[in-house]
Protein backbone atom coordinates (compact mmCIF):
# COMPACT_ATOMS: atom_id res chain seq x y z
CA UNK A 1 0.00 0.00 0.00
CA UNK A 2 1.50 3.21 -0.92
CA UNK A 3 1.57 6.30 1.87
CA UNK A 4 -1.13 8.10 -0.59
CA UNK A 5 -3.50 4.60 0.21
CA UNK A 6 -2.90 4.65 3.86
CA UNK A 7 -3.66 8.07 4.17
CA UNK A 8 -6.45 7.65 2.44
CA UNK A 9 -6.11 10.90 -0.04
CA UNK A 10 -8.87 9.19 -2.06
CA UNK A 11 -11.87 10.00 0.07
CA UNK A 12 -11.32 13.78 0.15
CA UNK A 13 -14.01 15.30 -1.29
CA UNK A 14 -12.69 18.33 -3.50
CA UNK A 15 -14.49 20.97 -6.10
CA UNK A 16 -14.23 20.24 -9.44
CA UNK A 17 -10.71 21.19 -10.62
CA UNK A 18 -8.93 21.27 -7.71
CA UNK A 19 -6.12 18.27 -6.22
CA UNK A 20 -4.55 17.12 -3.09
CA UNK A 21 -1.57 15.59 -2.85
CA UNK A 22 0.80 14.75 0.28
CA UNK A 23 3.86 16.83 0.70
CA UNK A 24 5.14 14.57 4.12
CA UNK A 25 4.06 12.59 7.17
CA UNK A 26 6.50 13.03 9.01
CA UNK A 27 5.60 15.67 11.08
CA UNK A 28 3.28 14.54 14.14
CA UNK A 29 1.14 16.75 15.80
CA UNK A 30 1.41 19.21 13.00
CA UNK A 31 -0.09 22.29 14.39
CA UNK A 32 0.39 25.99 12.71
CA UNK A 33 2.45 26.32 10.16
CA UNK A 34 5.16 29.51 9.16
CA UNK A 35 6.93 30.05 5.88
CA UNK A 36 10.63 30.82 6.68
CA UNK A 37 12.87 31.77 3.67
CA UNK A 38 11.92 30.81 0.32
CA UNK A 39 12.96 31.96 -3.46
CA UNK A 40 11.75 29.88 -6.96
CA UNK A 41 10.45 26.96 -5.04
CA UNK A 42 13.29 26.45 -2.67
CA UNK A 43 12.20 27.01 1.04
CA UNK A 44 11.75 26.73 4.56
CA UNK A 45 8.15 25.55 6.27
CA UNK A 46 7.95 26.12 10.01
CA UNK A 47 5.18 23.96 11.93
CA UNK A 48 4.08 24.01 15.32
CA UNK A 49 2.44 20.89 17.54
CA UNK A 50 0.94 19.98 20.75
CA UNK A 51 1.56 17.06 22.46
CA UNK A 52 4.61 16.15 20.84
CA UNK A 53 6.57 19.44 22.07
CA UNK A 54 8.54 19.43 18.59
CA UNK A 55 9.13 22.10 16.73
CA UNK A 56 9.53 21.31 12.97
CA UNK A 57 11.55 22.53 9.97
CA UNK A 58 10.42 21.31 6.62
CA UNK A 59 13.05 21.97 3.62
CA UNK A 60 11.04 22.21 0.68
CA UNK A 61 12.71 22.10 -2.76
CA UNK A 62 10.84 22.27 -6.04
CA UNK A 63 7.93 22.15 -3.95
CA UNK A 64 8.90 18.57 -2.23
CA UNK A 65 9.75 17.53 1.19
CA UNK A 66 13.34 17.21 1.10
CA UNK A 67 13.92 16.92 4.90
CA UNK A 68 12.35 17.65 8.15
CA UNK A 69 14.73 18.61 11.18
CA UNK A 70 13.27 18.87 14.77
CA UNK A 71 14.67 22.18 15.40
CA UNK A 72 13.36 22.61 19.10
CA UNK A 73 11.92 19.88 21.55
CA UNK A 74 10.71 19.47 25.20
CA UNK A 75 8.25 22.56 25.32
CA UNK A 76 4.78 23.04 26.35
CA UNK A 77 2.39 23.17 23.86
CA UNK A 78 4.51 24.85 21.11
CA UNK A 79 1.11 25.07 18.50
CA UNK A 80 1.91 28.37 17.26
CA UNK A 81 5.08 29.73 14.88
CA UNK A 82 5.39 33.30 13.50
CA UNK A 83 8.40 34.13 11.16
CA UNK A 84 9.62 37.68 10.65
CA UNK A 85 13.09 38.53 9.06
CA UNK A 86 15.27 35.44 9.80
CA UNK A 87 13.53 35.14 13.41
CA UNK A 88 11.04 32.22 13.70
CA UNK A 89 8.46 33.01 17.15
CA UNK A 90 7.03 29.76 18.96
CA UNK A 91 4.48 30.05 21.63
CA UNK A 92 5.10 27.71 24.52
CA UNK A 93 1.49 28.54 26.73
CA UNK A 94 3.12 31.48 29.09
CA UNK A 95 6.33 32.33 26.96
CA UNK A 96 6.97 33.37 23.30
CA UNK A 97 10.25 32.21 22.56
CA UNK A 98 13.18 33.24 19.32
CA UNK A 99 15.05 31.26 17.27
CA UNK A 100 17.34 33.66 15.42
CA UNK A 101 18.79 33.07 12.20
CA UNK A 102 17.24 29.58 11.93
CA UNK A 103 17.05 29.32 8.12
CA UNK A 104 20.78 28.56 8.50
CA UNK A 105 21.05 26.52 10.95
CA UNK A 106 18.53 23.52 10.66
CA UNK A 107 20.56 21.05 12.07
CA UNK A 108 22.51 23.00 14.67
CA UNK A 109 19.34 25.03 15.89
CA UNK A 110 20.20 27.91 18.41
CA UNK A 111 18.89 27.93 22.10
CA UNK A 112 15.49 30.25 22.20
CA UNK A 113 15.69 33.29 23.26
CA UNK A 114 12.86 34.30 25.59
CA UNK A 115 11.10 37.27 23.95
CA UNK A 116 8.69 37.48 26.82
CA UNK A 117 7.31 34.58 30.11
CA UNK A 118 4.51 37.19 31.33
CA UNK A 119 1.57 35.36 29.37
CA UNK A 120 -0.48 33.18 31.81
CA UNK A 121 0.20 29.67 33.07
CA UNK A 122 -2.82 28.16 32.94
CA UNK A 123 -2.50 25.66 30.16
CA UNK A 124 -6.30 25.36 29.79
CA UNK A 125 -6.51 26.77 26.41
CA UNK A 126 -2.94 28.14 26.64
CA UNK A 127 -1.91 27.01 23.26
CA UNK A 128 -1.70 29.79 20.89
CA UNK A 129 -1.69 30.48 17.61
CA UNK A 130 0.38 33.44 16.92
CA UNK A 131 1.08 36.11 13.90
CA UNK A 132 2.95 39.19 12.98
CA UNK A 133 -0.11 41.72 11.20
CA UNK A 134 0.43 44.40 8.95
CA UNK A 135 1.95 47.05 11.65
CA UNK A 136 5.18 44.56 12.58
CA UNK A 137 3.00 43.73 15.85
CA UNK A 138 3.01 40.04 16.97
CA UNK A 139 -1.10 39.25 17.76
CA UNK A 140 -1.04 36.32 20.71
CA UNK A 141 -4.24 34.81 22.19
CA UNK A 142 -5.11 34.17 25.55
CA UNK A 143 -8.05 31.98 25.98
CA UNK A 144 -10.03 31.50 28.57
CA UNK A 145 -9.13 29.29 31.66
CA UNK A 146 -12.22 27.05 31.96
CA UNK A 147 -15.02 25.71 29.47
CA UNK A 148 -17.64 28.36 30.57
CA UNK A 149 -16.25 31.23 33.56
CA UNK A 150 -15.82 35.08 34.01
CA UNK A 151 -11.90 35.22 34.43
CA UNK A 152 -9.86 38.13 34.96
CA UNK A 153 -9.05 40.60 32.12
CA UNK A 154 -5.28 38.57 31.68
CA UNK A 155 -7.84 35.84 29.69
CA UNK A 156 -10.61 35.56 26.75
CA UNK A 157 -9.08 38.09 24.37
CA UNK A 158 -6.50 38.43 21.76
CA UNK A 159 -3.22 40.68 22.22
CA UNK A 160 -0.28 42.21 20.77
CA UNK A 161 3.35 42.93 21.69
CA UNK A 162 6.21 44.73 19.55
CA UNK A 163 8.53 42.05 18.84
CA UNK A 164 10.88 42.37 21.60
CA UNK A 165 7.43 41.33 23.71
CA UNK A 166 7.10 44.94 24.98
CA UNK A 167 4.01 47.21 25.27
CA UNK A 168 1.61 44.59 25.24
CA UNK A 169 -2.17 45.55 24.49
CA UNK A 170 -5.42 44.03 24.19
CA UNK A 171 -6.55 43.89 20.69
CA UNK A 172 -10.53 42.46 21.09
CA UNK A 173 -12.11 40.97 24.01
CA UNK A 174 -14.67 38.50 25.23
CA UNK A 175 -13.02 35.54 23.37
CA UNK A 176 -13.10 32.28 24.24
CA UNK A 177 -10.52 30.50 22.70
CA UNK A 178 -8.69 31.83 19.16
CA UNK A 179 -6.77 29.41 17.23
CA UNK A 180 -6.65 30.87 13.98
CA UNK A 181 -6.94 34.75 12.77
CA UNK A 182 -5.82 36.89 9.61
CA UNK A 183 -5.66 40.10 8.04
CA UNK A 184 -7.69 41.08 5.19
CA UNK A 185 -5.86 41.56 2.21
CA UNK A 186 -7.96 44.68 1.19
CA UNK A 187 -8.34 46.70 4.44
CA UNK A 188 -5.74 44.75 6.90
CA UNK A 189 -8.91 44.42 9.64
CA UNK A 190 -7.93 41.39 11.83
CA UNK A 191 -10.40 38.53 11.59
CA UNK A 192 -10.62 35.32 13.59
CA UNK A 193 -11.94 32.21 14.37
CA UNK A 194 -13.25 31.72 18.23
CA UNK A 195 -14.68 27.86 19.75
CA UNK A 196 -17.62 27.97 21.06
CA UNK A 197 -18.16 26.65 25.02
CA UNK A 198 -19.05 22.82 25.71
CA UNK A 199 -21.57 21.14 27.59
CA UNK A 200 -24.53 22.85 25.92
CA UNK A 201 -26.23 20.09 24.08
CA UNK A 202 -24.95 18.63 20.00
CA UNK A 203 -26.24 22.18 18.26
CA UNK A 204 -25.30 24.98 20.72
CA UNK A 205 -23.35 27.39 20.59
CA UNK A 206 -21.88 27.80 17.21
CA UNK A 207 -18.23 28.44 16.40
CA UNK A 208 -17.61 31.67 15.21
CA UNK A 209 -15.94 34.17 12.34
CA UNK A 210 -15.44 37.25 14.22
CA UNK A 211 -14.27 40.73 12.43
CA UNK A 212 -12.67 43.07 14.69
CA UNK A 213 -13.43 46.99 13.02
CA UNK A 214 -11.87 48.78 16.23
CA UNK A 215 -9.58 47.74 19.37
CA UNK A 216 -10.92 46.85 22.18
CA UNK A 217 -14.19 45.66 20.76
CA UNK A 218 -16.32 42.56 22.88
CA UNK A 219 -17.25 39.17 21.39
CA UNK A 220 -19.35 38.05 24.16
CA UNK A 221 -17.70 35.70 26.05
CA UNK A 222 -18.68 34.37 28.90
CA UNK A 223 -21.78 35.97 28.60
CA UNK A 224 -23.27 35.43 25.17
CA UNK A 225 -22.50 33.00 22.91
CA UNK A 226 -22.79 32.83 18.49
CA UNK A 227 -24.43 36.90 19.06
CA UNK A 228 -27.41 35.94 20.28
CA UNK A 229 -27.73 33.19 23.13
CA UNK A 230 -27.33 33.98 26.44
CA UNK A 231 -24.93 31.73 28.99
CA UNK A 232 -27.30 29.95 31.27
CA UNK A 233 -25.08 30.79 34.56
CA UNK A 234 -23.77 34.51 33.03
CA UNK A 235 -26.09 35.67 30.61
CA UNK A 236 -27.92 37.39 33.02
CA UNK A 237 -25.61 39.76 33.99
CA UNK A 238 -25.04 41.54 30.43
CA UNK A 239 -27.13 41.09 27.28
CA UNK A 240 -26.24 39.82 23.85
CA UNK A 241 -27.25 43.38 22.18
CA UNK A 242 -23.87 45.00 23.48
CA UNK A 243 -21.00 42.82 21.87
CA UNK A 244 -20.02 42.62 18.45
CA UNK A 245 -21.98 40.11 16.78
CA UNK A 246 -19.83 36.97 14.75
CA UNK A 247 -19.59 37.59 10.82
CA UNK A 248 -20.54 33.86 10.41
CA UNK A 249 -21.74 31.22 12.72
CA UNK A 250 -19.41 28.47 11.75
CA UNK A 251 -21.43 25.52 13.49
CA UNK A 252 -21.48 23.86 16.85
CA UNK A 253 -18.67 22.06 18.02
CA UNK A 254 -16.53 22.21 14.44
CA UNK A 255 -13.73 23.25 16.48
CA UNK A 256 -13.01 26.07 13.86
CA UNK A 257 -8.66 26.07 14.29
CA UNK A 258 -6.11 27.73 11.69
CA UNK A 259 -7.57 30.94 8.78
CA UNK A 260 -6.11 32.08 6.07
CA UNK A 261 -7.33 34.84 3.12
CA UNK A 262 -6.65 33.63 0.24
CA UNK A 263 -4.45 36.00 -1.90
CA UNK A 264 -2.72 33.58 -4.54
CA UNK A 265 -3.38 33.99 -8.05
CA UNK A 266 -3.76 29.74 -8.86
CA UNK A 267 -7.43 29.21 -7.53
CA UNK A 268 -10.01 30.58 -10.17
CA UNK A 269 -10.83 34.53 -9.53
CA UNK A 270 -13.56 33.63 -7.42
CA UNK A 271 -11.87 32.33 -4.70
CA UNK A 272 -9.74 35.15 -4.51
CA UNK A 273 -9.74 37.04 -1.09
CA UNK A 274 -11.87 34.13 0.51
CA UNK A 275 -11.21 32.69 3.83
CA UNK A 276 -10.53 29.03 3.76
CA UNK A 277 -10.64 27.68 7.48
CA UNK A 278 -9.59 24.48 9.45
CA UNK A 279 -12.05 22.47 11.17
CA UNK A 280 -10.62 20.10 13.37
CA UNK A 281 -13.53 18.00 14.43
CA UNK A 282 -15.49 17.73 17.77
CA UNK A 283 -15.13 15.65 20.55
CA UNK A 284 -18.20 16.37 22.68
CA UNK A 285 -21.21 15.24 20.39
CA UNK A 286 -23.26 12.82 20.08
CA UNK A 287 -22.76 12.71 16.16
CA UNK A 288 -18.96 14.05 14.87
CA UNK A 289 -18.97 17.20 12.99
CA UNK A 290 -16.07 19.17 11.44
CA UNK A 291 -12.94 17.39 10.39
CA UNK A 292 -12.85 19.38 7.03
CA UNK A 293 -11.38 22.49 5.12
CA UNK A 294 -14.10 24.99 5.04
CA UNK A 295 -14.29 28.13 2.62
CA UNK A 296 -16.29 31.58 3.17
CA UNK A 297 -16.70 33.34 0.04
CA UNK A 298 -16.64 36.98 0.05
CA UNK A 299 -17.94 40.11 -2.18
CA UNK A 300 -15.79 43.14 -3.07
CA UNK A 301 -17.00 45.16 -0.11
CA UNK A 302 -15.93 42.06 2.42
CA UNK A 303 -19.21 40.66 3.27
CA UNK A 304 -20.13 37.30 3.23
CA UNK A 305 -21.59 35.48 0.55
CA UNK A 306 -21.94 31.84 1.53
CA UNK A 307 -20.28 29.29 3.82
CA UNK A 308 -19.66 25.82 2.29
CA UNK A 309 -17.00 23.27 2.47
CA UNK A 310 -14.03 23.03 0.26
CA UNK A 311 -12.38 19.78 1.30
CA UNK A 312 -14.02 17.19 3.44
CA UNK A 313 -13.87 13.87 3.45
CA UNK A 314 -11.32 12.83 6.87
CA UNK A 315 -14.22 11.64 8.54
CA UNK A 316 -15.57 8.50 7.40
CA UNK A 317 -19.03 7.06 7.81
CA UNK A 318 -19.42 3.19 6.50
CA UNK A 319 -22.98 2.15 5.67
CA UNK A 320 -23.84 1.09 8.88
CA UNK A 321 -23.67 4.81 10.24
CA UNK A 322 -19.95 3.93 11.85
CA UNK A 323 -18.26 7.03 12.45
CA UNK A 324 -14.37 7.11 11.76
CA UNK A 325 -11.77 10.04 11.60
CA UNK A 326 -8.57 9.77 9.53
CA UNK A 327 -6.83 12.94 9.79
CA UNK A 328 -7.89 16.45 11.99
CA UNK A 329 -7.39 19.39 9.86
CA UNK A 330 -5.31 22.08 12.03
CA UNK A 331 -4.06 24.87 9.61
CA UNK A 332 -3.88 26.01 6.32
CA UNK A 333 -1.63 28.67 4.56
CA UNK A 334 -1.16 29.93 1.30
CA UNK A 335 1.62 29.27 -0.83
CA UNK A 336 3.54 32.17 -3.14
CA UNK A 337 2.44 29.90 -6.04
CA UNK A 338 -0.99 29.89 -4.90
CA UNK A 339 -1.10 26.73 -3.50
CA UNK A 340 -3.09 25.61 0.28
CA UNK A 341 -1.20 24.08 2.31
CA UNK A 342 -3.19 21.82 5.12
CA UNK A 343 -1.83 20.50 8.25
CA UNK A 344 -3.15 17.39 9.79
CA UNK A 345 -2.29 16.76 13.96
CA UNK A 346 -4.14 13.18 13.59
CA UNK A 347 -1.58 12.12 10.66
CA UNK A 348 0.98 14.18 11.01
CA UNK A 349 0.54 15.08 7.93
CA UNK A 350 0.87 18.41 5.49
CA UNK A 351 -0.70 18.22 2.17
CA UNK A 352 -0.86 20.51 -0.71
CA UNK A 353 -4.02 21.51 -2.73
CA UNK A 354 -3.64 23.04 -6.20
CA UNK A 355 -5.93 23.54 -9.14
CA UNK A 356 -5.27 22.02 -12.33
CA UNK A 357 -7.77 23.19 -14.76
Amino acid sequence: MSLADSLQLDKLRLPPGFQIELLTDAVPNARQMALGRYADGRGILYVGSMTAGNVYAVELKQDRAAAVHIIASGLTKPVGVAYREGQLYVSAVSRILRLDGIDDRLTNPPKPIVVTDRLPIEAHHGWKFIAFGPDGWLYVPVGAPCNICNPDERFANIQRMKPDGSAMEVVARGVRNSVGFDWSPTDSSLWFTDNGRDMLGDDLPSDELNHVLKPGQHFGYPYCHQGDTPDPEFGNKRKCEEFVTPVVKLGAHVASLGMRFYTGKQFPDAYRNNVFIAEHGSWNRSKKVGYQIVRVALDNQGQVVRHEPFINGWLHKDASGKESVWGRPADVLVMPDGSLLISDDLAGAIYRVKYTL
